[in-house]
């Protein structure tokens, strides 16, 4: 599993970060750079403009929230290790990044946890996720300010429909350095490859991987579509994410601002939820219209059978943890 530990390059970066940034309590006097690496086009910047934008309203304009996206401010590691040195920029996380500091919260990202993402919100209503944002502040001094955007349904992208766990035997798949995403594909019979987001059009053009999975407008955003016309509608994660930020910078803010990063993080990732939820037919029809073929034929039961053991495979989580979140999200 990856750790990302603040180095020298990362202490530098945050200096220099800070030096631009004044933080006094003076309006229009806090400036918080928020970065990602997917494109501008996708939901979730819109997600990321309403969030900017509400804490505006809701400090009078004392919070400056500018947008970075496409790697502007570098890769996901590199933008980690600014916020963990103490820079004023906050970033989109997910489960897997987070379980490299706090291990639990690596199920949450698992294959098939869920059949409806609405009820990811019953975790982020519980004791178990107030204390999985306990420990992570307390251990990694990250302040979690929200995990409940929907980053969407992952579906595969191949030369060929990919109906049961039967096709994906022996293909080459890009994964991200998530141990999870490996577990799963190995799971499936495929052999995961870990390519950066930022190399998987190259790497699926010049057959280095088989097949790539992404949510439909990453898929579309990133232009992937370009280099396979197939894409099977797996939904094999269901993925989440959200807005972190040093927690001791957080800290030192007026608790005013904090309330309002706080609150309106977690009102953005409402509206991108919706929002994905309402569009995958209109992606769908964008890439048809773009000369996609979409495979509906997919058993999603032989899926889930063939992953079910990937919840046993990670040895540093709490016992029971599994049963413990599916009794959450099952009540």
């Amino acid at each position: 599993m990856m750790n990302f530990r603040t180095g020298p390059c990362g202490r530098m970066i945050a200096a220099a970060l800070l030096a631009l940034t004044p933080l006094t309590a003076q309006a229009a006097d806090f400036t918080l750079r928020l970065a990602h690496v997917t494109s501008d086009k996708e939901p979730i910047q819109q997600a990321m403009e309403r969030f900017a934008a509400e804490v505006a309203t809701r400090t009078d304009g004392a919070v400056d929230i500018p947008i970075f996206p496409n790697a502007q401010l570098g890769s996901n590691p590199e933008v980690f290790e600014q916020i963990r040195a103490g820079a004023p920029v906050i970033s989109i996380s997910d489960p897997g990044y987070l379980s490299d500091f706090v291990a639990d919260f690596g199920v949450l990202g698992g294959p098939y946890l869920m059949d409806d993402p609405r009820d990811f919100a019953k975790i982020i209503d519980s004791a178990f996720y107030t204390d999985l944002k306990d420990r992570l502040r307390a251990e990694a001094g990250i302040e979690l300010l929200s995990l409940n955007w929907l980053f969407g349904s992952r579906h595969m992208l191949a030369d060929k429909a990919i109906s049961s766990p039967a096709d994906t035997k022996g293909m080459t798949f890009r994964t991200p350095p998530n141990i999870m995403w490996v577990e799963t594909f190995d799971a499936m019979g495929a052999r995961p490859t870990q390519v950066a987001w930022g190399e998987v059009y190259s790497a699926l053009s010049a057959g280095v991987v088989d097949g790539a999975e992404a949510p439909l407008p990453s898929i579309y955003g990133a232009k992937l579509h370009e280099t396979k016309k197939t894409i099977s509608l797996t939904g094999h994660f269901k993925g989440f994410t959200g807005l972190m930020m040093n927690a001791d910078l957080y800290a030192s803010l007026p608790e005013d601002v904090q309330q309002a990063l706080s609150e309106e993080a977690i009102a953005a990732g409402v509206f991108m939820t919706d929002l994905m939820l309402n569009s995958e037919e209109e992606w769908i029809a964008k890439l048809e219209s773009e000369g996609v073929t979409f495979n509906r034929d997919v058993d999603i039961p032989a899926f889930q059978d063939a992953t079910a053991g990937v919840y046993t495979k990670f040895p540093d989580w709490s016992d029971g943890l599994y049963d413990r979140v599916r009794a959450i999200l099952d009540n």
